[in-house]
C-alpha cells in the first residue's frame, strides 16, 4: 500500500499530461475507473508499473462542482494577481479541502486533473496539503521539476527534444540542459549584469511558495500575515539594491509616475506550457496603459493607481483610515484585536478584499499594478497575447520591472514607518549584558566571506515528457563558502539570561562610495539571522553556522528526495524541510567583487522574555526561514516588530549623544558593529 507521500506526490508529476500516463520513471500509473487509459499513453515507457493506484469511480466529482475553477483555459497562464484567477483558486481549493485524507484527496484530485488549468490545479494541491493536519507528513516538490519550463528558456529545451529523437532507443545516459550564469540577455545594457540573481531559481521558488502560504482573498488570516506581507518584500527589495551596488550600478527607482514609459523592457524567452504560449516580452521604453482584458473581467485604470495611492498617503499621515462605515480606523498597534497598524496598511494595499478596511476605497493597489505591468504589452487584448512574466507568482521577480514596482509598494510602507515615534534607549538597551566582540570565521580566516558559483541538478522529465527519457537541468548560480558567526559575550547579572540574537548585514558604502548615515542606510539593512541563547553567568562565546540561519530553507526537495525518504523518517531536516519556504542558502551572501567590497555586520542582543511568544504545543510546522515565513499553524514567534530595530527612524539622543550613523548604536553594550569583506571569485566553489 502506498504511503500519503506516495499517493499525493505523483500528483505533481507531469501536470500537462494525461493523468494515466506512468510516473515515476514508469513504476506508478493512476488507474481511473471505468476510464480506460490511452493505449499510446499506459505502453510508452517501457516498463510495467509495479505500483498502482487505483481512482474509483467519483459520483462527487462533476464539473459543476469545481465553481469557477473550470474559467482558467488550460494552457494558458495562471495569476493568483487577477481576482478572476484567485476566485478560480478559492473554488477549487475550498472543494480540495473538503476531502479527507490523502487517499480521499488524491481520488477527488485525480478525477479533477485535466479538467482544469495545470497551474491552478498544482497551487490548490499544495495549498491543500499545507493546511490539512492529517497531511502533516506530506512535503512538496520543487517548482523547478513541477514546470521546468519556467526556469529555462525553450530554446534549451527543444535542442533536448531534438537530441533525444535521434538518440538510440536503447540509450539510456541521461541529456543534460546546462543553463547559466550568462542568462537572458547580453551585458550590452546595465541591467542585464544582474539577470543571475532575479532569474535565479531558489529566488522565484521562495516567491511563489511564500505567496502560497500567505494568499490574499483565501479566507485565511494568519497571524501577522500583512505585516509580513511588508517585511518580506522589504528585505527583497533591500537585498536586490545590495547586489546592484556590488555590480556599480544605482539602486532600484521606485514606479511612482505611471504616466511615463517604462526604460527597461523584457523578453522571457519562455513558455507557459506545452501548449507553446510563450510569455508576453515588453518592449524597452514600454508605456503602461488603462487595462481593457474582457476575457479576464480586468478592468483598472492608471488614474485608479493614481487615486489610490494618494489616498492611502493620505491615510498614513493622519493616522486613520476610513471604513465602509465611514468610521476612523486609527493605523496603530491594537493590544485587544491584536492587530497592528502595519497590518492593517497592508491589508488594505495588497490588497485583500475580505480583510480590507474599505477595499472600494482603497483599492488593490499591489494586484493590480502586477496586472497592468503584466500585460503593458498588449492591454486590450488586440493581439490575443500572454501576460507577462510579472504576472506569475513563480516567475515574477525575474522581470526587472517588478522591483520598481515593489519599490513604490515599499515606499508607501516606510512613508508609514517613519511616522511611528523611534524607539527609545529604554527599548533598544539591554542592562547587563556586553557584546565584547563578534565576527565571522571561515575555516582559519576571519572576516573575508568568499562567494562563486555552483550548479545544482533537477530531473526536467518529472516536469516534462521527453519521449520516457531521462532530462536534467544543471542550472549555474550564486553561491557562498560556509562560515560561522564568533560572538564573545559578557552576561555581568548573577543568574543565566535568554536573549535574542538579531544579525545583520548592509554595505558600508552608498553608491557614492561614502559611507551611509542611519536613514540611508536603514532600509538597506538584510536580516541574516536571529536565534535564541542561553547566557550563563560571566564569559559566554557563542558559535553560529550560516547554514543554520532563520531565513532560509536549505534545499529544494526534489521527486527522488521525496521518494527516498520513505514513511516514518522522522530526521531532524526532513522536519523542517515540510513546507519549503524560505530564502535559499545558496542565495545568502551577495556577491560582493573581485577586489573585495566592505560590509557591516551589526549585532543585537534583545530580552527573550519581552521577545518570545506563546504558541501551544511548541509547534514547529514550517520553522524553516522564520524569518520571512512565520511558523504555519502559530503564532510569529518574535514578539517585536520584523526588522526591529531599522524599522524605524533612530532614537534622536543615545547615552546623551545624537545619533548619525547606525554604529551610534554601539553605544549601547547590546549591540556591536563590525566590519568584513566579501569576494567574488568568479569561478566554481569547490
Amino acid at each position: 500500500m502506498a504511503n500519503d507521500q506516495q499517493r499525493l506526490l505523483y500528483l505533481f508529476e507531469l501536470p500537462q499530461e494525461d493523468i494515466q500516463a506512468p510516473r515515476g520513471g514508469g513504476s506508478v500509473l493512476f488507474k481511473l475507473e471505468s476510464d480506460e487509459a490511452p493505449p499510446s499513453v499506459a505502453t510508452r515507457v517501457g516498463v510495467s508499473p509495479s505500483v498502482n493506484l487505483p481512482v474509483p469511480e467519483r459520483k462527487d466529482v462533476t464539473l459543476q462542482d469545481l465553481g469557477t475553477a473550470t474559467s482558467v483555459p488550460k494552457g494558458s497562464a495562471f495569476s493568483f494577481f487577477i481576482a478572476s484567477h484567485r476566485k478560480a483558486a478559492r473554488d477549487l481549493c475550498d472543494f480540495f479541502m473538503k476531502t479527507s485524507g490523502a487517499e480521499d484527496l488524491m481520488q477527488v484530485a485525480a478525477r479533477v486533473h485535466g479538467k482544469v488549468n495545470e497551474t491552478l490545479f498544482v497551487y490548490a494541491i499544495s495549498f491543500v496539503i499545507l493546511r490539512k493536519k492529517e497531511l502533516r507528513s506530506v512535503r512538496l516538490p520543487t517548482m523547478v521539476e513541477v514546470f521546468p519550463s519556467r526556469f529555462v528558456p525553450q530554446e534549451a529545451l527543444s535542442k533536448a527534444q531534438l537530441q533525444i529523437n535521434r538518440m538510440d532507443p536503447n540509450q539510456t545516459e541521461p541529456v543534460i540542459i546546462e543553463h547559466g550564469p550568462e542568462f537572458s540577455g547580453t551585458h550590452l545594457k546595465p541591467e542585464h549584469r544582474i539577470s543571475y540573481w532575479r532569474e535565479d531559481y531558489g529566488i522565484n521558488v521562495h516567491h511563489w511558495h511564500w505567496h502560497l502560504i500567505y494568499p490574499p482573498a483565501m479566507g485565511f488570516d494568519r497571524d501577522r500575515k500583512g505585516e509580513l506581507f511588508y517585511y518580506m518584500h522589504q528585505q527583497v527589495i533591500a537585498r536586490y539594491d545590495i547586489e546592484r551596488l556590488c555590480l556599480g550600478l544605482p539602486r532600484v527607482e521606485k514606479l511612482d509616475n505611471w504616466r511615463i514609459p517604462i526604460e527597461d523592457g523584457y523578453f522571457p524567452k519562455m513558455t507557459v506550457s506545452i501548449s507553446g504560449r510563450n510569455w508576453g516580452s515588453r518592449q524597452d521604453n514600454t508605456l503602461p496603459k488603462d487595462l481593457r482584458r474582457r476575457e479576464l473581467g480586468e478592468f483598472v485604470d492608471i488614474t485608479d493607481m493614481e487615486i489610490w495611492r494618494s489616498r492611502l498617503l493620505d491615510a498614513i499621515h493622519q493616522g486613520f483610515m476610513i471604513d465602509r462605515n465611514g468610521d476612523k480606523v486609527p493605523l496603530r498597534d491594537d493590544v485587544t484585536s491584536g492587530k497592528r497598524g502595519i497590518d492593517i496598511l497592508s491589508e488594505a494595499l495588497e490588497a485583500d478584499a475580505e480583510l480590507s478596511v474599505n477595499f472600494p476605497y482603497y483599492g488593490d493597489l499591489h494586484n493590480r499594478g502586477h496586472d497592468i505591468l503584466a500585460f503593458s504589452h498588449d492591454p486590450d487584448n488586440a493581439h490575443k497575447e500572454e501576460m507577462g512574466v510579472v504576472g506569475d507568482l513563480g516567475t515574477s521577480l525575474r522581470d526587472p520591472v517588478f522591483f520598481r514596482l515593489h519599490k513604490l509598494v515599499d515606499d508607501l510602507f516606510q512613508e508609514y514607518k517613519v511616522t511611528q515615534p523611534p524607539y527609545t534607549e529604554e527599548e533598544l538597551f539591554l542592562p547587563g549584558v556586553r557584546i565584547e566582540w563578534a565576527g565571522v570565521v571561515r575555516g582559519n580566516e576571519a572576516d573575508v566571506l568568499l562567494t562563486g558559483w555552483n550548479t545544482r541538478e533537477f530531473e526536467a522529465s518529472r516536469g516534462l515528457d521527453f519521449s520516457g527519457k531521462p532530462v536534467i537541468l544543471r542550472l549555474t548560480h550564486l553561491d557562498n563558502k560556509p562560515f560561522d558567526y564568533h560572538i564573545q559575550i559578557n552576561n555581568d547579572l548573577r543568574e543565566p539570561k535568554e536573549v535574542t540574537v538579531r544579525i545583520y548585514l548592509a554595505p558600508k558604502f552608498g553608491d557614492r562610495e561614502k559611507e551611509m548615515d542611519f536613514m540611508e542606510q536603514r532600509i538597506l539593512w538584510a536580516e541574516m539571522d536571529k536565534f535564541t541563547v542561553l547566557l550563563k553567568p560571566g564569559k559566554n562565546h557563542v558559535t553560529r553556522s550560516s547554514k543554520e540561519s532563520s531565513i532560509t530553507n536549505l534545499e529544494e526537495l526534489t521527486f527522488k528526495d521525496l521518494e527516498n525518504s520513505g514513511p516514518g523518517n522522522t530526521s531532524e531536516q526532513d522536519a523542517f524541510n515540510f513546507c519549503g519556504c524560505g530564502w535559499p542558502q545558496h542565495m545568502l551572501l551577495p556577491r560582493g567583487r573581485p577586489e573585495g567590497m566592505v560590509f557591516q555586520l551589526f549585532f543585537m542582543l534583545t530580552d527573550y522574555a519581552q521577545d518570545k511568544v506563546s504558541n501551544p504545543g511548541g509547534v514547529r510546522r514550517c520553522a524553516n526561514g522564520v524569518s520571512f515565513c512565520g511558523m504555519q499553524d502559530a503564532k510569529y514567534p518574535d514578539a517585536r516588530p520584523m526588522g526591529f530595530p531599522f524599522d524605524r527612524r533612530p532614537a534622536p539622543l543615545l547615552q546623551g549623544l545624537p545619533v548619525n550613523t547606525t554604529a551610534d548604536y554601539a553605544r549601547l553594550g547590546n549591540a556591536f558593529m563590525h566590519d568584513i569583506t566579501i569576494k567574488f571569485l568568479g569561478e566554481k566553489l569547490n
